[in-house]
């Protein structure tokens, strides 16, 4: 989940070989997991947003008020950033509101056997020229420095070779070896002249695409134009339709693709969303050309960029309120009402700010806010958002391996409806392996919006252990010795994970009327981009926070708390 490296980077292809693209019943039918396999669901509590959903909680006292400068409206990426350009504005009188019990949205993280690894987004690549906050932020942390006019990375944030590999099942009944790894993400062994041809095609159609067209992460520094509106006006599937690719390896990968950074497939996402996946960095690359690159440098750590969301909440002390469930935001001339649920204290609190910072999604927005702005009540019913599911495994010693490449950081298994798994303990200097945990991702988006909505009830409805099972037996092709060595499964759900861009989303008027204040709100999330990536959550708080910064201005109240 998450940002994501170019074509030749981490986490990209779903091999032809072997796949198919339907999900079909896996939970029905997969092959059981020992009964004493132990763990659980973790993370993100459901109750809570459902009681928000179903107007359950009480209302506060209006004579009870507190005061703050500034309300921050959810301590995801977007929050986060928001505080941090509000504190290095000089301002301190606000206060960050926090559904879960602790702050980071999709980039928090867990730990299993003393090894800490990712609930959501696990890697960020290095920022392009159009990400300057990213950068600074980068720079600030010591991730980066410059040297002689150029950006240096530490070597110990890198992800460590080798990167990426994919487990390519035997089709063969009679195969002495069920299957082997391969380097890379997309091997080219068995193919085709007319696969390659493909590609290639592709590749060039990319290019030139890259060229004529303003593509740019974050997407907000990019210029709209016709040619992007038409992209954004049909499903990518309908688009390479229309251009005649039909080869099952190339389609395959860029499903995989799409499902990897928006969580959902080819026919659901815009094929604006689908050229920009590789024309926001640096294209794609055919595999076996001359100008084909290797594996692109990403960052990343064992909590994933849990590493990053724990460094930008660092200081904010009792400015941070966690398990606290916004209600209702009301707005008026002169200041802003929010109700909130203290789920720890279990009582309502009732608080006025002047300037509210919004970094909810948007469905959750709509819902929060007395009479919405009329560009959150036009766009908010357009929107779809994939379910994930995130499984961390905890083993007791290494894996058996199968014939191939050792090892890697990024696992993919061919023709797997899931994405494949991150090793937690890839980064570490051991000289042998050992216990590690696995980070098993799985985007429940599909191809429509009907099977979206189908597997959002079920991954919410079927229990743990069922999904423990389907987990265990989407490895076992790959891993069949992997219940000896498992100690425990922890999942974490997310109903709805990240927004989906399906057609007309990225150019929608309202969506981008939201990127400017409204009155006195300020939308600050990764939904105003389409798109649900480190750059654009954080770029998007990041500007928010110092757009508030300007409007206070030198109101010296907004520099101390209250």
């Amino acid at each position: 989940m998450g940002p994501r490296p170019p074509v030749s980077g981490a986490r990209r292809a779903l091999l032809a070989a072997g796949g198919a693209l339907a999900v079909g019943p896996w939970l029905a039918g997969c092959e059981r997991a020992p009964a004493e396999v132990a763990g659980g669901w973790v993370g993100a509590d459901a109750a809570r947003g459902h009681a928000l959903r179903d107007g359950r909680l009480p209302r506060a006292d209006a004579s009870s008020a507190r005061r703050c400068s500034v309300a921050i409206v959810g301590a995801g990426v977007a929050g986060l950033a928001a505080a941090r350009a509000l504190r290095h504005a000089g301002i301190d009188d606000f206060r960050v509101f926090e559904l879960e019990d602790a702050a980071g949205g999709n980039a928090r993280a867990h730990t299993m056997g003393g090894m800490r690894c990712p609930l959501g987004a696990h890697y960020l690549p290095l920022p392009g020229p159009e990400a300057r906050e990213v950068a600074e932020l980068l720079h600030e942390l010591g991730v980066a420095r410059s040297e002689a006019g150029r950006t240096v990375y530490e070597e110990r944030h890198l992800c460590h070779a080798p990167q990426e590999r994919v487990f390519v099942p035997s089709v063969q009944a009679d195969a002495t070896a069920p299957g082997r790894w391969h380097e890379g993400l997309l091997p080219l062994e068995g193919a085709g002249t007319g696969t390659l041809a493909q590609l290639r095609r592709f590749a060039a159609e990319v290019g030139t695409l890259q060229r004529a067209l303003s593509f740019a992460m974050p997407t907000l520094r990019s210029r709209w134009s016709a040619g992007l509106a038409a992209l954004d006006a049909q499903t990518f599937a309908a688009w390479l339709s229309a251009r005649g690719y039909d080869d099952a390896r190339l389609l395959a990968y860029l499903d995989y693709s799409c499902r990897d950074d928006y969580g959902a497939g080819l026919g659901l996402v815009s094929a604006w969303a689908g050229i920009h996946y590789f024309a926001s960095r640096h294209g794609f690359h055919a595999p076996g050309d001359d100008d084909a690159e290797p594996a692109d440098a990403v960052l990343t750590w064992p909590e994933g960029n849990a590493w990053l969301s724990e460094r930008l909440a660092r200081g904010l002390d009792d400015r941070l309120q966690t398990a606290a469930l916004l209600t209702r935001i009301t707005p008026a001339r002169h200041e802003v009402a929010l109700e909130v649920w203290n789920a720890r204290a279990a009582r309502p609190e009732r608080w006025q700010a002047r300037q509210v910072v919004v970094c909810v999604p948007l469905f959750i927005a709509a819902r929060l806010i007395d009479a919405p702005p009329a560009a959150l009540a036009d766009v908010a019913p357009r929107l779809a958002y994939a379910p994930w599911l995130v499984s961390n495994l905890q083993l007791h010693a290494p894996l058996l391996d199968r014939p191939g490449p050792p090892p890697a950081w990024d696992n993919v298994i061919a023709g797997s409806p899931a994405l494949g798994y991150v090793d937690a303990m890839h980064q570490s200097l051991r000289p042998v392996p050992g216990p590690t945990v696995l980070t098993h991702y799985w985007a429940l988006g599909g191809q429509s919006r009907a099977e979206l909505n189908a597997q959002r009830a079920r991954l919410l409805a079927a229990p743990w252990a069922a999904w423990r099972d389907a987990v265990l037996a989407d490895l076992l092709p790959a891993h069949p010795d992997l219940p000896q060595r498992l100690a425990r499964i922890d999942s974490m759900r997310y109903g709805h994970a990240m927004i989906v861009p399906t057609p007309g989303l990225r150019g929608d008027a309202a969506l981008a009327a939201l990127g400017t204040a409204q009155g006195r709100l300020h939308f600050a999330h990764a939904d105003l981009s389409a798109g649900s990536v480190f750059e654009e959550a954080y770029t998007r708080g990041t500007l928010a926070g110092q757009a508030v910064a300007q409007t206070l201005g030198g109101d010296p109240t907004s520099r101390r708390s209250t």
